[in-house]
């Protein structure tokens, strides 16, 4: 498709925006069409809203460190939450009005209302002040995202049961707590709270919280969990929620009661897929709800493309944006597809873990023949001036080739860390290079070189291993 031609994409998220920046780059006119302010779930109620309040929790643990470091910081540590909150809506609204910004200067259209498709070259608008509009495009981004739970057995209130959006804005604390769900989002609101005083419990079903990650690396964070006094119920589901009198109380599968005064709902995350015209142009959808497409980012129906959340791929944020970039670039005459084999991630816990690649079970299910290496936070000199010692670095490589196959990090910074792998793996460099590239001293990457090393058990800053007696 030449340069020129309209695009409409339905959604400005993480996703729909930089797709629709990308396209008027390359010449193209651009319409977004979404009902709510730009930069969707992770901009507004998801990853940047939870990490400032995060950072606050983080900047009260080092403030409680400083006499040891010989800071003097008078009284005890104390949170304000009103004023996180309010910390919070301003780096969000800041954010927001940089987007905001951005589309005017490239001169993009925005349509506030709800859009569903008419046909592969039409999309209908139901405006928010009432009124339809019909708008002729070239092409079609679909980029409706995700959806909050939605699941019977937990009646959301928004006081007593609520999702990841009530808990980004709620002023007080509650005294109990329970997490259904122990994934990434799960995770994080379980370090936030607890670090906020509140007794904490997480109910996951798999056998482990985090079960998507490598089981090493989650089983340093689940130890650092516990210390910090996190419950964990691991294993088990919530079978009964009754709503009391001043709590809850919820029913495990092992017939635990537990009595709480909030619960908060983080599995079953849905697909905003319905109620956008997909049938009337034939889209193809699967078992889940997730609209299919190929690697170029397209549907089954010429001129409609669809990215981010909706298409059931990995539901992070940054994916979105690399998704939109490419169908941007193909609808414009530039074939461009995804590469799903590298794509870094970032779990903002504490301490924080950071991984790209494959995880040890994988590469085991996959009946690769795999060398490893570690390394210890606390084998860092940098690590022990910041005080950060709790955390290991991992690699992995394919034995013969060097081919890294995964990098995970828990530690202080891993989800920036885990980049200078991620940019190994992209270009192909074996493991030998990230271990012979000279680092800076005293930094926190020198783990990753140092992880590198021990896959040939050449780690500089670590003992020597002794041979087993035969």
């Amino acid at each position: 498709m030449e340069p020129g031609k309209h695009i409409v994409i339905l959604g400005g998220g993480p996703g729909g925006y930089v797709a629709a920046i990308r396209a008027a780059q390359l010449g193209g006119r651009v319409t977004i069409i979404d009902h709510q302010v730009f930069g969707g779930v992770c901009l507004n109620w998801g990853c940047i809203p939870s990490k400032a309040l995060l950072s606050a929790v983080e900047l009260g643990e080092k403030i409680r460190k400083a006499e040891t470091w010989g800071v003097q910081v008078p009284g005890p540590v104390t949170y304000d939450l009103p004023q996180m909150i309010k910390r919070k809506n301003e780096v969000v609204g800041t954010l927001v009005k940089g987007i905001t910004t951005l589309l005017k200067t490239w001169g993009i259209t925005y349509i506030q209302g709800t859009g569903s498709l008419l046909n592969e070259h039409a999309v209908n608008v139901e405006k928010t002040d009432g009124t339809m509009t019909t708008v002729a495009a070239d092409a079609v981004i679909i980029a409706t995202g995700s959806s909050w739970p939605n699941l019977p057995m937990f009646p959301i209130d928004g006081q007593r049961i609520i999702t990841s959006k009530e808990a980004l804005d709620g002023t007080e604390v509650p005294q109990r707590l329970l997490i259904v769900g122990g994934g990434v989002e799960g995770c994080e609101f379980a370090v936030f709270y607890r670090g906020m005083g509140a007794q904490v419990s997480v109910v996951e079903m798999m056998p482990s919280i985090l079960p998507l990650e490598d089981k090493e690396i989650v089983g340093i964070l689940t130890r650092e969990l516990t210390k910090r006094g996190v419950k964990m119920y691991t294993g088990s589901t919530v079978q009964h929620i009754a709503v009391q009198e001043g709590g809850v109380m919820a029913t495990l599968s092992s017939q635990e009661e537990i009595q709480v005064d909030t619960v908060l709902v983080s599995v079953g995350r849905g697909f905003h897929s319905t109620g956008i015209g997909l049938d009337s142009v034939g889209v193809q959808v699967g078992s889940r709800g997730e609209i299919l497409v190929n690697d170029r980012m397209e549907t089954n129906v010429p001129g409609v493309y669809a990215i981010g959340d909706v298409v059931g791929k990995a539901m992070l944020a940054h994916v979105a944006s690399a998704q939109g970039k490419v169908a941007a670039e193909n609808i414009l005459g530039h074939p461009q597809t995804i590469n799903y084999d590298v794509i870094p991630a970032g779990i903002f816990t504490i301490p924080e873990i950071g991984r790209v690649g494959l995880t040890e079970q994988e590469v085991q299910d996959r009946g690769l023949n795999v060398k490893i290496g570690r390394f210890r936070y606390g084998g860092l000199g940098k690590a022990h001036a910041m005080g950060e010692t709790t955390g290991m670095f991992k690699v992995m490589a394919e034995a013969g080739s060097g081919k890294i196959l995964g990098v995970h990090i828990v530690g202080a910074h891993a989800a920036d860390l885990v980049h200078e792998a991620a940019l190994a793996m992209e270009v192909g460099a074996p493991v030998e290079k990230l271990a012979g590239m000279i680092h800076a001293h005293p930094t926190l990457s020198e783990g990753l070189m140092e992880a590198a090393e021990d896959v040939a058990g050449m780690a500089i800053h670590q003992a020597r291993k002794r041979a087993s007696a035969t």
